[in-house]
């Protein structure tokens, strides 16, 4: 039975497969970056290694909800990538009969972010694609932009300028 990381952005409940999850935080300092990709809202520091932080909620077009944010490192490709969410929920068991394919329009979030939709009980549960998340130029931008933030030092102690 697959389980997932479940959490809040707003109002929505969210899934991923927990396979793909590194590590939850609490939200370190996330610096911003001139010339980082629109989609990033930063970047973190984790034990020495730079990673670069989306704000899923900028990315889904909801607001922030202000309750316990939490950062989740997954691993995206070859990279590690934090997504800041509002609140981690639990760690949830689904059985495949409870997860279903997305419907073709949800409102909120396009369908190609979503491996499927879970249903337990009375709740819906987005189950996110980890790998649509980020576009492939997206990818190639992030790539670029580690690559350039390791050069200036970030991350080491020295300041990214």
């Amino acid at each position: 039975m697959p389980k997932f990381t479940i959490f809040n952005i707003g109002d929505e409940t969210f899934g991923i497969d927990i396979l793909r999850v590194l590590e939850i935080l609490r939200v370190p300092k996330i610096f911003s970056v001139p010339g980082l990709p629109e989609f990033l809202s930063g970047v973190m520091s984790v034990r020495g290694a730079v990673i670069p932080v989306m704000d899923l909620r900028l990315r889904f077009g909801m607001m922030p909800a202000g309750r316990k944010e939490r950062i989740v490192i997954v691993r995206c490709g070859a990279e590690k990538i934090g997504f800041l969410v509002d609140e981690i929920k639990e760690i949830l068991l689904l059985n495949p009969e409870e997860i279903k394919p997305s419907p073709s329009i949800f409102r909120g979030c396009k369908t190609e972010y979503l491996t499927g939709i879970g249903k337990k009980g009375d709740r819906i549960i987005l189950l996110l694609n980890i790998d649509t998340v980020l576009t492939s130029e997206e990818r190639i931008r992030l790539q670029e932009s580690k690559e350039l933030l390791e050069e200036k030092g970030a991350g080491t102690g020295k300041t990214a300028q």
